[in-house]
Formats: structure tokens, C-alpha cells, sequence
């Protein structure tokens, strides 16, 4: 398995998916419920087959990913031979909490109303494994992909 297994909630949204997936495997619903219950080891093959494709075709299309702490938000462009970050560090004492939904209004008056800096910064890196399997570690460790709003808002900021 190059991923992880989906989970039960995760596949039950991917119902109609998977069944086109089982179709082009030439097992029918009858045939998946005789294997479910006569080669569950079979099944479970099938699962984390289709696990991978969906977990291949979601990372292929991620683009920007984002992750964010209290003080901190790391934003990163996807590119097929690297990865490119721009992150804000709030450095100072501050009310303001990146992980809250504030509005970006919200948050210049939070840190207006207290001696806290931002603090701009960069870095790239090519990927040290396959990007796939790098940007799904990224997600399991709380990345989100994003549209990439913030990362470029943060590249313009910088010059």
C-alpha cells in the first residue's frame, strides 16, 4: 500500500467511485458481496487499491498546501521537482491565534493592539522522496490543501 487505507466514513462518501472502480474491475455488487464474505483478504486488496488511486489523483492535483499554528502559518507551492514556502511568524506577545477563523481585518487589529511583529520568510527545497508520498506525510501531519490565496498574497508581500 503507497498510503493509507481510506476509512469506512472516508468510502462511504466515495460510494458511487467505488463502485465504477469495482465495474472497470469486472466485479459486479454481487460479486463484492460473495467477496466480502468468502475472501475478506481479497477485499480488503480491492479497498486499499482504490485507496491508493484516490489518494494518487487528490495529491497529483494539490497544488498549494498550508499549514497553520498559533503563531505561525506555513503556505507551500507544490511544483512536480519542488516545494516552495512562505510562512508569517508572529513575534511578540499577542491575543492573535492563526488557528481561530479570524477575518484578515480581525487579525490586523489584534496585532495592532499589541507589541507583536510579522515576520516574513521563504525557503524551496526539491522533494527528498516521491511528491506524492511527500505531500500525503504533509497532510497526515495537518497540512490542508489550499487554493493558494494566501501563499501568493505572502509571495507579493515579500517582492
Amino acid at each position: 500500500m503507497k498510503y493509507r487505507r481510506l476509512n469506512t466514513e472516508e468510502l462511504k462518501e466515495m460510494e458511487p467511485e467505488f463502485v465504477r472502480f469495482l465495474v472497470a474491475n469486472t466485479v459486479t455488487g454481487e460479486d463484492w458481496e460473495k467477496i466480502k464474505t468468502e475472501n475478506p483478504e481479497r477485499a480488503e486488496q480491492l479497498i486499499e487499491l482504490f485507496s491508493d488511486i484516490v489518494f494518487d489523483k487528490i495529491l497529483t492535483k494539490a497544488e498549494f498546501m498550508q499549514f497553520k499554528s498559533k503563531n505561525d502559518i506555513k503556505t507551500f507551492h507544490c511544483l512536480p521537482d519542488k516545494i516552495k514556502m512562505m510562512g508569517v511568524f508572529v513575534e511578540g506577545n499577542t491575543s492573535l491565534d492563526f488557528t481561530q477563523n479570524f477575518a484578515p481585518e480581525q487579525m490586523m487589529s489584534l496585532l495592532q493592539l499589541s507589541n507583536a511583529n510579522l515576520k516574513l520568510y521563504s525557503a524551496e527545497k526539491s522533494y527528498a522522496k516521491e511528491r506524492n508520498q511527500e505531500l500525503f506525510k504533509m497532510l497526515e501531519s495537518g497540512c490542508l490543501i489550499s487554493k493558494g490565496e494566501l501563499y501568493k498574497l505572502l509571495e507579493n508581500l515579500k517582492g
